[in-house]
């Protein structure tokens, strides 16, 4: 099957510009026979998902010092990957990332599948990871289509169509583009030109290795797009937020329920976060609350939380309500999610 020739101009520029990353076998090694190690690509797309490269680097080169197979992940404590993972966010991911290791490891004698379909019914792994996986740890035909792929698609084609009603015909676009040899070393290509050169502003069109194809710069349109549908400005929600120290140091900390935002993940007793007034809650202990003069403020996917903190020392023989004390030689504040350690951190100021 005869392949379309501007992959041949991507993969000769990639072969000289590829990003290093620690997760990434690059295009010498791969001509070294060195193969990309499934786990380490698995990893990488998960904590990439809705987070930077910048941020996950330290996360990985960590994560993967710490449990340096799939074995040794799933055979970690649950408390200690989700304290690891703390400051990622999203941290159904760090759950489902404990699920699909323990399949791997436990039902699949440790070795990931090799295609998108039965990547697909993995914990966690939804089409773009399942397409991002087999190719880039498999080398199958796969197209990936995350933010830099549909920006370089969108200017490739100038297509005008706001997104997200235009990703469909930016897939289209992208899986005709994809070649059926090296196409690892392309989807990861395509993503670099992204990053590097087809940038949301000032495009670097002169030095790009498509830009003789590309009709949004022929047009004059490429700073314009893509053109996305205007979004609606996030809520605001309110909650209250606890912080209990006993005398002996201790501090008085709840494990969220699995379900719902911040997951098994241990933080400060606290109210709902709703919009408008604080619902009416419990104090988690009888002490003499003292409310901090600054709220912790947070932004999820979906709404921005202010969230009251309240403050209180009490003695040895209070028993809590909720939660239950850590003592101080076990808590680490770096092993709370975000939105909890700066409620933590104002306690310091």
């Amino acid at each position: 099957m005869r392949e379309h020739p501007q992959s041949s101009d991507l993969l000769n520029w990639y072969d000289r510009h590829a990003r290093k990353m620690p997760w990434r076998v690059g295009p010498s090694d791969r001509r070294a026979g060195i193969t990309p190690d499934p786990y380490r690509i698995w990893l990488s797309e998960i904590m990439l998902q809705q987070t930077t490269v910048a941020a996950v680097k330290d996360y990985f080169e960590r994560f993967t010092a710490l449990w340096p197979t799939v074995g040794d992940l799933a055979a970690a404590e649950d408390a200690q990957v989700m304290g690891e993972w703390a400051g990622l966010g999203y941290y159904a991911r760090a759950r489902n990332l404990l699920k699909c290791a323990r399949v791997v490891a436990n039902e699949r004698g440790g070795v990931f599948p090799d295609t998108v379909e039965e990547l697909l019914t993995l914990p966690g792994v939804g089409p773009y990871t399942a397409g991002a996986i087999a190719a880039i740890a498999f080398d199958r035909p796969a197209v990936v289509v995350d933010g830099n792929v549909e920006r370089v698609m969108a200017r490739l084609f100038d297509v005008h169509t706001p997104l997200p009603a235009a990703k469909p015909e930016l897939t289209e676009h992208a899986t005709a583009l994809t070649p059926h040899l090296r196409a690892g070393d392309h989807a990861q290509a395509v993503m670099d030109l992204g990053a590097t050169i087809c940038t949301p502003r000032n495009p670097a069109c002169g030095i790009c290795p498509w830009r003789d194809n590309c009709t949004a710069r022929v047009n004059g349109t490429a700073a314009n797009l893509p053109k996305k549908t205007p979004k609606k400005p996030k809520p605001i929600r309110f909650g209250t937020a606890y912080i209990a120290r006993r005398v002996d140091g201790a501090y008085l900390l709840e494990r969220r329920p699995e379900k719902g935002l911040l997951g098994g993940m241990l933080g400060w007793p606290g109210s709902e976060w709703v919009e408008g007034d604080t619902p009416e809650h419990r104090q988690p202990i009888r002490a003499e609350w003292k409310t901090l003069p600054t709220q912790a403020r947070h932004t999820f996917t979906h709404f921005h939380l202010r969230l009251t903190v309240k403050t209180a020392l009490v003695p040895m023989d209070r028993t809590p309500k909720i939660g239950e004390f850590v003592d101080l030689a076990d808590f680490r504040p770096s092993d709370l999610p975000t939105v909890m350690r700066k409620a933590f951190d104002l306690t310091k100021v």
